[in-house]
């Protein structure tokens, strides 16, 4: 298949994927691995996350700009901005000082990807039924502990397959906020760590992106904002409803599938 239109149809996956805890980047790499798809230093799958960034900023804009704008004389929203910088500081450190794993490792292991989805789905379907008692229903009143809490959790999504969304959304779960409250939380936190996952990847990999690898970037970029766009007005709702059931299958099925693909195919 040309690789223009498996960058668009992974750009699509990517956006599909991640603000939902299914792991987008385990996701994005299983496709393209049975696909064929490779890509330098594996930045394809981490650059067209700013696609996703910008789909956050442009549905949460109005309130992005209520926040900062009322930050100067109000001390609920600079704690806010406070709680969401301390949850995003444990990635920084574990991102920077792990990134050749990941990278070299641990994104050129399917079994491993496709393991982790499963085992995910698993403990997303027992918090989901079974959680704590919600004590925190707006993402802007985490405390600044809870917060960081989320944020060392969060550092699990290192490992693809995981979920960043997954690994934030269980932790606040389990540190007592609401569902909704917990993906909101969990989208707030995901502007600064992909912005700075982005950025990081980048410096790392831009002397051997050639054009066709930036002209394929840009194509999953477009691709994915315009899904993401769909998938954040969509799952607040969803999830205050339902809760996060049918992710947890949804990971269970498309896990069990890859293990089984892989055991056949060798």
């Amino acid at each position: 298949m040309d690789n223009t239109i498996v960058a668009a149809l992974l750009g699509l996956l990517e956006g599909l994927t991640e603000f939902i805890p299914v792991s987008s980047t385990g996701h994005v790499l299983l496709a393209g691995y049975f696909l064929g798809f490779e890509s330098p230093g594996r930045a394809f799958e981490v650059l067209i996350q700013l696609g996703a960034i910008l789909a956050i900023l442009g549905v949460y804009a109005s309130r992005l700009w209520q926040i900062f704008s009322s930050a100067p004389h109000d001390p609920e929203a600079r704690r806010f901005i406070l709680a969401v910088l301390l949850a995003f500081l444990p990635a920084v450190v574990v991102g920077v000082l792990a990134h050749g794993i990941i990278k070299t490792v641990l994104f050129e292991t399917p079994a491993l990807i496709a393991t982790m989805l499963v085992i995910g789905g698993v403990i997303l379907l027992i918090v989901d039924r079974n959680p704590p008692t919600p004590t925190v229903m707006e993402a802007e009143k985490i405390g600044l502990k809870k917060a960081f809490y989320i944020g060392i959790i969060q550092c699990l999504a290192m490992i693809p397959g995981v979920s960043r969304s997954g690994a934030t959304i269980v932790g606040a779960m389990l540190l007592g906020v609401g569902k909704r409250a917990a993906a909101e939380f969990s989208f707030f936190l995901s502007m600064p760590t992909m912005a700075g996952a982005f950025a990081y990847d980048l410096m790392k990999n831009r002397d051997i992106l050639d054009a066709e690898a930036f002209g394929n970037i840009a194509i999953g970029f477009i691709c994915a904002f315009i899904s993401a766009v769909i998938v954040v007005r969509w799952l607040l709702g969803y999830v205050s409803r339902h809760g996060y059931a049918l992710f947890g299958w949804w990971r269970i099925i498309v896990g069990s599938l890859v293990l089984l693909a892989l055991a056949v195919g060798g």
